[in-house]
């Protein structure tokens, strides 16, 4: 059974992307003129920028920056904050997510996300990755849920720990595992795009390099856009690399280029540890 398109698959409509912007024609998401905000406080301001598809695109800046807000931009998340107000144009393959006719939770199936600190359901291994193609209705029979969800968890680089003991909690392995159970419920539904807000943070050095491996693996088949305080991760994982200070996006560009010839001196100031 396939996945109901509320996001068809179209070209993107030319739209006027910052010069530098990293291969502006093949973008998956484009934001344009984003304004945030929380009552009567801004936490973004005008943000323009281009996604890659296929690609991972980092998210760096210091704390309280507005990192987070944008990438809960992407899948509406700030839709549950009551006071929470978005304007401009973020676009996935042309079509506005913002528009009114647009379903949120088929817009969420599109864009998955895996959050800070493993979240786990209360429930076994294979019913945590099993809940999202079940709520959505993307297998019709009990082989074909039990073929998906073991192409997650291999995907997730899982299943060699896991596959002996599928009727166990999630929440009783390891941090990291816990969290690598979380990518593969993510991916389970097949989204184009994956948003990942500080994903290794709350991991020892060993976890955070297996998902720093597992994004490297996954980039390609799927949109990574992840937001990390760690300059060293950005480096490592991404291609392209966002900056964003006191709420506007400073600098936007090939990672290797940010990080050695950056064009702002905030951003200079930022990578140097003069400001964060």
């Amino acid at each position: 059974m396939t996945r109901p398109d509320t996001l068809a698959d179209k070209p993107a409509a030319p739209a006027d992307a910052p010069a530098d912007a990293p291969a502006a024609q093949n973008a998956l998401v484009r934001a344009r003129d984003v304004d945030v905000f929380y009552g009567d406080k801004q936490a973004l301001f005008g943000v323009t920028l281009d996604i890659e598809r296929g690609k991972v695109t980092s998210l760096i800046g210091p704390s309280g920056c507005g990192k987070t807000t944008f990438l809960k931009s992407i899948n509406r998340m700030n839709d549950l904050i009551d006071i929470c107000r978005v304007s401009g144009e973020i676009t996935i393959d042309g079509q506005d997510i913002y528009a009114p006719e647009v379903d949120v939770v088929q817009l969420r199936a599109h864009v998955g996300m895996v959050f800070q600190r493993p979240n786990p359901f209360p429930k076994s291994i294979f019913e945590n990755v099993a809940y999202g193609l079940r709520i959505h209705g993307l297998t019709d029979s009990r082989a074909e849920l039990a073929d998906r969800v073991e192409a997650a968890l291999k995907q997730a680089a899982l299943w060699d720990e896991v596959h002996d003991r599928l009727d166990q909690p999630g929440n009783g392995l390891s941090g990291g595992q816990q969290q690598r159970l979380c990518i593969a419920r993510a991916i389970a539904i097949r989204p184009r795009i994956i948003l990942m807000d500080e994903p290794a943070s709350a991991l020892d050095p060993i976890a955070t390099a297996k998902i720093e491996e597992l994004i490297d693996e996954l980039k390609g088949d799927f949109t990574i856009i992840i937001v990390t305080h760690s300059m060293q991760q950005a480096a490592r994982v991404s291609q392209n690399t966002a900056f964003f200070h006191m709420g506007e996006l400073v600098e936007y560009g090939a990672t290797k280029h940010l990080f050695t010839s950056p064009r702002d001196e905030r951003t200079q100031n930022y990578i140097t540890g003069r400001i964060g």
